[in-house]
């Protein structure tokens, strides 16, 4: 795993565009991406997860715009877009099937988990790479979120998959996790209440 710095946020761009797959920090902990339209990439980050394939991996865009070009859009999702993004939002809707996405990032039912980010390090990635990123917790499956760098390095050390790069972040505030709604047919659902309560 080669360790960069936050200021060289342009190589882990170079490396998203080139299908590899990266450790970075976001709003809440440390996230492990990729390029959310790259199947091979999205692949890999299940196996460095060891992550069953029925679970959905959510992406971050940068901006309400390119959410609108991968959901479908209606009532309730534009109601919630203009209140609480970009922010620690992630919503669950379904897939506009016109715009590529991998398998692993679309859910059996045609649906995606999208989240327009604030956090300016996931925003510049996402934003430069001008596609949505994966961007799910860097931990094996059914472990806790890591807030440390070097418990990244040391979860991976012996693991034959591990993530490609580590965007080094050192130790980060351990914020609550994100809120997780769903809009289908336009209708809500609390999925996870996080840092934005919403009844």
């Amino acid at each position: 795993m080669k360790i960069i710095d936050q200021k060289n946020l342009t190589e882990a761009v170079g490396a998203l565009q080139n299908g590899q797959t990266v450790v970075f920090p976001t709003e809440t902990s440390y996230g492990l991406g990729c390029d959310a339209t790259n199947q091979d990439a999205v692949d890999k980050i299940f196996k460095i997860k060891e992550r069953k394939s029925d679970k959905p991996l959510l992406v971050v865009v940068p901006s309400i715009e390119m959410a609108k070009k991968y959901l479908v859009w209606n009532d309730l999702l534009e109601d919630l877009s203009s209140k609480f993004w970009p922010g620690p939002l992630t919503i669950v809707g379904e897939w506009n099937k016109k715009e590529n996405l991998a398998t692993g990032v679309v859910a059996s039912d045609n649906t995606i988990a999208v989240r327009v980010t604030e956090f300016p390090l996931t925003k510049f990635l996402s934003e430069n790479l001008n596609r949505p990123v994966v961007a799910t917790s860097a931990n094996l499956a059914d472990a806790g979120d890591i807030y440390d760098s070097k418990q990244i390095l040391a979860m991976f050390s012996d693991k034959t998959s591990k993530p490609d790069i580590l965007v080094d972040g050192g130790e980060l505030p351990q914020n609550p996790p994100t809120t997780i709604v769903s809009v289908i047919n336009n209708n809500l659902q609390i999925l996870r209440q996080g840092q934005i309560k919403i009844t």
